[in-house]
């Protein structure tokens, strides 16, 4: 399966995965899934919003065990965020076959689209839409850097956007979501664990920052009669970070636009957009409060215009404690010792579910802990470790 899915959006020049929703990889990387659940004799479909699921059994009939993730990525994306769930998957199953169990539960396999928000710029996409967490007004309004619309988009790529939206049904269906995933940093390796367990994902969003001053000539301009809003951004990066190291949380200034964007031209506009995490909303609140205070003292100071737009936002998210508890139940039976607990500060689609239905994850252990690059790694045997592990929690879940 690495060996057919690999080369898909793959970059020549950075070997990192340019998978970006509803372009021509994303499409390879839906035929691939495809081909995967009907190689396995699996009922294949496609949900309102873009979704593809793999299902063994009726789903009809309610309280259905779900595992999966997602194929897009981020640009110049590892190879293991996201595939590695939706690869574990279709192996733990295949290992639960060769055990001869039987089901006593229907079981899915899921590729939730746009997981990353590469293209559009909000994470999440399908599955905020399944949950009712996006409205359909919204999505439509989603633009890529391009200006094309999601509607569009989708559209170009054969489906139609005017049938998505909440799907209350289906996710009455499901009686838990359990999504394995690389781990983002190196709590596994420091531990010395292949395998652990979430136990939340830290509150998180995204923020864009606006500053509009004035476009002039580069070499004829006196410093004192500029207004331009690059100093002003740029001493809001290191106000950013220094309000992170204060708080013990974290925030990143990794997107900017820049018009006019030419060598020679003071800029009339950069647009900056913040990523920031922290371990509970307050810590969270105190860190976006205090950039944007000090953005708007380094514009007025510079005669700079400041708009600062809260494009997305996920609170914290805990996981079930009955069904996290279950999954160390289950691997704690077949290990020596207990699998970690550790929380993250990466956005998930089951923490986007777990408002709706019972979701749980498991982390597999990434050495470098680089996620994001195409440094992103995991070692065989954990990737196996971490196969077993599932094929382990289905069993305990869906089968007698």
């Amino acid at each position: 399966m690495w060996r057919s899915l690999r080369p898909i959006g793959r970059s020549d020049a950075s070997g990192g995965y340019r998978r970006y929703a509803w372009t021509g990889a994303d499409a390879e990387c839906r035929l691939w899934f495809q081909a995967q659940a009907e190689a396995r004799g699996l009922d294949y479909e496609v949900d309102r919003n873009g979704n593809q699921w793999a299902w063994l059994g009726d789903p009809a009939r309610g309280d259905a065990v779900v595992t999966g993730s997602h194929l897009d990525s981020v640009p110049d994306g590892g190879a293991f965020d996201g595939p590695l769930g939706v690869v574990s998957s279709f192996a733990a199953l295949d290992e639960l076959r060769a055990r001869r169990v039987s089901f006593t539960r229907p079981l899915a396999i899921v590729n939730f689209g746009d997981e990353e928000g590469a293209r559009f710029g909000l994470a999440c996409v399908g599955s905020r839409l399944t949950a009712g967490q996006l409205t359909v007004e919204a999505a439509h309004k989603l633009r890529d850097g391009d200006g094309v619309s999601l509607p569009q988009a989708m559209e170009a790529a054969g489906y139609d956007p005017y049938g998505i939206g909440p799907d209350p049904e289906r996710l009455a269906r499901i009686g838990a979501f359990v999504e394995l995933h690389v781990e983002q940093g190196r709590a596994l390796d420091l531990t010395g664990d292949p395998v652990g367990i979430a136990s939340a994902i830290w509150p998180h969003g995204r923020w864009r920052f606006d500053f509009r001053g004035e476009a002039n000539h580069a070499g004829t301009t006196r410093l004192v009669d500029r207004r331009d809003p690059m100093l002003t951004y740029a001493e809001t990066v290191l106000a950013a970070r220094r309000e992170a190291e204060l708080a013990g949380a974290v925030a990143t200034f990794g997107k900017i636009a820049v018009e006019p964007n030419g060598v020679n031209a003071i800029p009339s506009l950069v647009r900056g957009w913040l990523d920031s995490r922290a371990a509970d909303q307050p810590t969270l609140d105190t860190v976006v409060t205090g950039i944007e205070k000090a953005a708007r003292e380094y514009a007025d100071r510079h005669g700079i215009d400041l708009d600062v737009v809260r494009e997305s936002f996920t609170p914290v998210v805990e996981f079930e404690d009955a069904l996290r508890d279950e999954l160390g139940t289950i691997l704690g039976a077949r290990s020596e010792r207990p699998l970690p607990v550790l929380g993250t500060g990466a956005g998930h689609d089951a923490g986007i579910l777990s408002g709706s239905i019972p979701t749980a994850m498991l982390f597999v252990r990434n050495p470098t802990g680089v996620s994001h690059s195409p440094a992103e790694f995991a070692a065989e045997d954990d990737c196996v470790a971490g196969v077993l592990a599932l094929a382990d929690v289905l069993e305990g879940l869906a089968c007698s």
